[in-house]
């Protein structure tokens, strides 16, 4: 239980964006709620890459390094619990936890991130962020060069494949049905000696996440050792939306370059607003929003 119930800001979501976003407003003197119930995307992967200073580390490590720095901070409050309703109040926000709680803000930030939809195949989400991986830049050195698949169609499912052949030659595409490659990208595709596979999938076989045959619904099996799935997504947090924040054509929740949404003081970071799907970038995004919005905030006050 939190005594205080009104903050300058409220971040809903305490991963690496919020945790960011937290410290800078901190260092400001900005009362400042986290609240987080510590379900993160990523947390079945084992080890986080292409962030300066903590490249391969866990997900868990680099949080709990990050919560222990910011709980340093005696503006800083934490609140284990699930956001579940965000109303305008007279002088901001105010957000409802699953307790029943209730907290008053002018300043509301979504780090909430989104849910990746990923294909209904037996051993994918068994296997997602350990073997079957979303992003080259993340994953890719450390499975470069070895026997990779890539689950994907179509014009998409091209992109992908001219981007992953920079890791690893021995690649192989997995349409699960029939293949909707044009006749140029086919050609293509055949040029650099990468084989399509259209056999229906019925499930991967793998052993603590880690894959090691493909299995078709004909009883038929393929040798592999990673496999990139790019995958739709959804936001994690319908909130956003409810109230009214604008979504972008991709499914992102639309920010200016302060990060602010289309409702005034409520503010957006990390996956759920950006392409760019890294730690580093999720840091980068918390940071400079909380050093914008304190800054706003000094700024008003004077």
């Amino acid at each position: 239980m939190i005594d205080n119930k009104t903050f300058d800001v409220i971040i809903i979501g305490g991963s690496y964006a919020s945790l960011a976003a937290g410290m800078a407003l901190g260092r400001a003197s900005k009362k400042t709620l986290i609240i987080d119930n510590g379900n993160p995307c990523n947390k079945q992967t084992p080890y986080s890459h292409n962030f300066l200073t903590n490249d391969g580390k866990s997900p868990s490590e680099i949080t709990s390094i990050a919560n222990h720095q910011v709980s340093n901070y005696d503006t800083v409050h934490f609140l284990n619990e699930t956001a579940i309703d965000v109303v305008k109040s007279m002088n901001g926000f105010n957000v409802r936890v699953g307790n029943g709680e209730s907290f008053e803000t002018t300043n509301l930030i979504f780090a909430t991130g989104i849910k990746d939809l990923l294909p209904p195949i037996k051993g994918v989400s068994e296997c997602w962020g350990i073997s079957v991986l979303h992003c080259p830049y993340c994953h890719g050195y450390e499975i470069r060069n070895v026997k990779t698949g890539i689950l994907g169609n179509g014009d998409t499912g091209f992109e992908f494949v001219k981007l992953i052949s920079n890791w690893t030659k021995d690649l192989t595409v997995f349409t699960n049905g029939d293949s909707s490659f044009t006749f140029d990208q086919k050609e293509k595709l055949h040029k650099h000696h990468i084989q399509v596979v259209e056999n229906k999938i019925e499930q991967l076989e793998q052993y603590n996440g880690h894959v090691k045959n493909i299995l078709f619904e004909d009883g038929t099996t393929f040798r592999i050792e990673a496999i990139y799935a790019p995958s739709p997504f959804e936001q994690h947090c319908k909130i956003p939306e409810i109230m009214g924040c604008e979504i972008t054509d991709d499914g992102y929740i639309k920010i200016d370059h302060s990060f602010e949404t289309t409702i005034k003081g409520v503010f957006a970071i990390g996956d759920n607003a950006t392409k760019i799907r890294t730690v580093a970038n999720a840091v980068a995004m918390g940071t400079q929003a909380g050093m914008t919005i304190s800054k706003r905030m000094i700024l008003d006050e004077f």
